[in-house]
């Protein structure tokens, strides 16, 4: 990474939904609420892994030293513990911000804090109980880190787990999970070429050929004549 004059440092904002259930909204309305200025970048996104996040991977190779990247929660960053300590780890060491609105206590400034903060030494024997003491406070800075990409994952684990399990329940309920086989899929788009057929084509009310309907419609040949034997079956 090449340095960047402090002036002209950016803060981002990374918003990412694994599931159609989840506000992307949400998120980005959390990160303005605390850093109105931040540039917000959105990603849908299913899965688990760092990789295949085409936008997430760009930021992290733009961003210079001074930069912040503000997340929701941990659980943005990466839902898998190994993969997000190392990305942790490689922002912090390159002198980027990382900001976790609902785990202020991983913030990498909260981090950088603790090294900071160390007790000075003395130059006398004391120094070995201090010395010590010192490398307790920064395993312990390290399991908190560790332990909030842990409980994300878990989090997701659990998710999965609960909705395997629904719907196992469900069936053995005698639930309908999704549609039949062979049930006819009604969108607003196909309702209203059916209309336009209707009205159109000489075979119901209108007076032109398939081929001119077609064209009409802007109708692909074989959905055409499916919607075609849908009318004349009541569907």
């Amino acid at each position: 990474m090449t340095t960047r004059n402090a002036n002209t440092s950016r803060t981002y904002g990374y918003c990412r939904i694994s599931t159609n259930k989840q506000s992307i909204e949400r998120q980005e309305r959390n990160i303005k609420n605390v850093y109105p200025d931040a540039l917000i970048i959105k990603e849908a996104y299913t899965g688990t892994k760092i990789e295949g996040r085409e936008k997430f991977e760009k930021l992290i190779k733009s961003v210079k030293p001074g930069d912040k990247i503000v997340f929701d929660s941990v659980s943005r960053m990466s839902r898998n513990a190994e993969e997000g300590i190392r990305l942790y780890q490689e922002m912090y060491s390159n002198g980027v911000e990382l900001v976790f609105l609902k785990e202020p206590y991983i913030n990498t400034e909260t981090y950088r804090n603790a090294t900071r903060h160390a007790i000075p030494m003395t130059g006398t024997n004391v120094d070995l109980i201090l010395r010590g003491v010192n490398e307790y406070l920064m395993v312990l800075a390290k399991d908190q880190i560790r332990i909030a990409f842990d409980q994300a994952e878990k989090e997701v684990k659990d998710l999965r787990q609960r909705t395997r399990e629904g719907l196992v329940t469900a069936k053995l309920e005698g639930k309908q999970i999704g549609r039949n086989t062979g049930d006819k899929l009604t969108t607003k788009k196909s309702v209203a070429v059916k209309a336009e057929i209707i009205k159109l084509s000489r075979d119901f009310e209108g007076s032109n050929t398939d081929v001119e309907v077609m064209k009409l419609t802007g109708v692909a040949r074989n959905t055409y004549y499916k919607y075609k034997k849908e009318i004349s079956e009541g569907r």
